[in-house]
């Protein structure tokens, strides 16, 4: 009787304490805080995937948390553990996403820098290009394109300036290519010119 007693004792108290588990709000809130400032430094742009599996973690534990509140015997210590670790990932890519942008903002300064000496030396090339009819022009549509590449290079700095990385980068790479194809056509005609002159 007695025995059949603690044992009743134990079962009561493990629904009493089992059933009290409660949801870990702080450790959710703390984590949805940092996701939140990983959002705010715009990893789920600069570092879309890595984002989005943090997001994927986050719905994964939410689901978990629903499920453990339906059981008798709540227990949520693998819940926070998981949390724990998701705060520290996401901590982490605001810090990873912080240094993509500056990583990009460098090869962004680096390409502006590239395209000023090429600008420079495509003026120099247009100088010594041939005159003659045809060449004449060519030549004036190559400043027109050269006019172009200045505007593109005008408008790289403006999104770089606003904050727009991405954008800077991909007008940067493409407006280089540009650049450095004319250089390469300039250098060609005033090649095979002065080789005719010889």
């Amino acid at each position: 009787m007695k025995k059949s007693f603690i044992a009743m004792a134990v079962v009561v108290m493990a629904l009493v304490f089992g059933g009290c588990a409660k949801v870990p709000q702080v450790e959710l809130d703390a984590t949805n805080a940092a996701i939140e400032r990983a959002k705010v430094a715009e990893a789920n742009v600069y570092l879309q995937p890595a984002f989005t599996a943090i997001m994927d973690s986050l719905n994964v534990i939410n689901a978990e948390i629903e499920a453990n509140k339906g059981k008798l015997f709540k227990n949520f210590n693998d819940v926070k553990v998981k949390l724990a670790a998701l705060e520290v990932q996401a901590n982490e890519l605001v810090v990873s996403t912080d240094a993509k942008k500056e990583s990009i903002k460098q090869e962004v300064n680096a390409v502006l820098a590239e395209l000023q000496a090429l600008a420079i030396e495509n003026a120099a090339l247009v100088e010594n290009a041939p005159k003659g009819k045809e060449g004449k022009a060519a030549i004036e549509a190559i400043k027109g394109e050269l006019t172009v590449i200045d505007g593109a290079t005008a408008e790289v700095t403006q999104l770089l300036q606003a904050g727009k990385l991405l954008a800077a980068q991909s007008k940067a790479k493409a407006t280089y290519d540009k650049a450095l194809s004319i250089n390469q056509e300039l250098k060609a005609v005033v090649e095979k010119y002065n080789t005719k002159r010889k």
